[in-house]
């Protein structure tokens, strides 16, 4: 990608064909205030369908691997490039205060677009309509691709279960290159990636503590799961600080424990759910065994009448950017953003599922960040030294400034998938 020509041409048609993004703001909007939860994402799922069915010759695949969205612009000989978005949102009561918040509940459960996810959809739509509309200046084949639950980290797994690449089934080429980003806490206009290890591979384990119930008023009549739990749970917070090598990264998250519904009943058992992260298979592995022998210690110390439960309820392969697919593409944002492109950023501890889609056909993958925090929220935190109170993806309170968050993310992906597809002379 060092031909100065080619990177003019890739400016050129992004400038050229990028399409009014006025009605993609609105549908961010819209999107943001009509959110569903994983594994519930009909209604999102169809409007990015119609969408899709709106671009003259790109075929349309729904009902992959759940609610997953497809769509395929076959366009003469070239590679075939992926391009990914989600469609899931959070169970968290939004508290943005924004004129088009979610105020949606499903199933009992709140519901808000705290991952960004809106923004993702609405800028791959957006980007999806500008490659189609450039389709004279280039060949190969696009894949969009809208995966469902990308919260549990199981989507992009269940359409590749589903068939999505089976000739027989719903007949997806593989990809030659798999593109995807994600918006952050950064500030808005920036855009940044890194070759090697980019988000940590995480897993998510429920542990049932078993015991013996009785009433609180006779403690000595039972086994009680709540002290077991409880007790493991400061222990579980050893493992990064007592036995990983401190050169490694691990972190132990314990994010519920649950366990009775009255003060003076001892339960019969306790639950906890716990997160754990790593950049390496070793170190993942060493995390998981500590957690089992700590959680099985932990029963037999207070004599629990039958052994605890570990069930693994989700997982996240190691997000690791292909160093040759990274440079091609840094290559194309440092000359398209300049400044704002920043390269070798460190490395996150955060988890994505996009390599799900790459690993069938082993093919390489580039992912991305960019930033969503108004520059002046964010230049003012950052002269008030107040950049970590800043709300982040996951919060109540995260709010991506529309613009000029979406039209990056939306010259993104074009341009990432330009890098790739054979260009044609004009």
């Amino acid at each position: 990608m060092s031909d100065p020509q080619v990177q003019t041409s890739i400016r050129h048609l992004i400038s050229n064909f990028r399409p009014d993004l006025a009605p993609y703001e609105a549908l961010y909007r819209e999107l943001h205030a009509d959110p569903e939860l994983s594994l519930y994402e009909s209604k999102t799922a169809s409007t990015v369908a119609d969408l899709l069915r709106s671009l003259q010759d790109v075929e349309v695949k729904t009902i992959i691997g759940g609610e997953g969205v497809v769509g395929m612009l076959r366009n003469g000989d070239g590679p075939t490039v992926l391009l990914r978005a989600e469609l899931d949102a959070l169970p968290i009561h939004e508290q943005t205060g924004l004129p088009f918040a979610s105020t949606k509940h499903m199933h009992g459960k709140p519901v808000m677009h705290a991952c960004g996810h809106d923004l993702h959809m609405s800028a791959l739509l957006a980007s999806a309509k500008l490659l189609h509309h450039a389709r004279e200046h280039w060949s190969g084949t696009l894949i969009f691709a809208f995966q469902p639950d990308e919260e549990n980290g199981a989507g992009a797994q269940a359409m590749v279960d589903d068939g999505l690449y089976d000739p027989q089934r719903h007949a997806v080429p593989h990809p030659d290159v798999v593109l995807g980003g994600h918006v952050m806490p950064m500030r808005a206009g920036k855009i940044a990636t890194r070759a090697g290890a980019f988000n940590s591979t995480s897993e998510s384990l429920r542990v049932t503590f078993f015991g013996r119930g009785a009433h609180g008023a006779k403690p000595h009549k039972s086994v009680d799961p709540v002290v077991m739990a409880s007790s493991a749970v400061l222990k579980l917070q050893t493992i990064v600080s007592r036995e990983m090598d401190p050169m490694q990264v691990a972190v132990v998250t314990v994010g519920s424990i649950q366990a009775g519904i009255a003060a003076n009943v001892i339960p019969d058992k306790a639950t906890l759910l716990i997160n754990a992260r790593s950049f390496s298979d070793d170190s993942q592995k060493m995390v998981r065994d500590s957690i089992r022998r700590i959680v099985n210690a932990e029963s037999d110390a207070l004599g629990a009448p039958e052994p605890p439960t570990i069930e693994r309820i989700s997982h996240f392969p190691l997000l690791f950017n292909d160093p040759k697919v990274t440079a091609a593409v840094s290559e194309s944002m440092r000359n398209y953003f300049g400044d704002d492109f920043l390269a070798d950023i460190p490395i996150s501890t955060g988890s994505e599922d996009i390599s799900n889609f790459a690993i069938p056909n082993s093919a390489p993958v580039c992912f991305w960040n960019y930033g969503g925090i108004s520059p002046k929220t964010w230049d003012d935190a950052v002269e008030k030294g107040t950049v970590e109170q800043i709300p982040a993806n996951h919060s109540a309170k995260f709010a991506p400034e529309i613009q000029p968050t979406l039209t990056v993310a939306t010259d993104a992906y074009a341009l990432a998938a330009l890098t790739f597809l054979t260009l044609r002379s004009p």
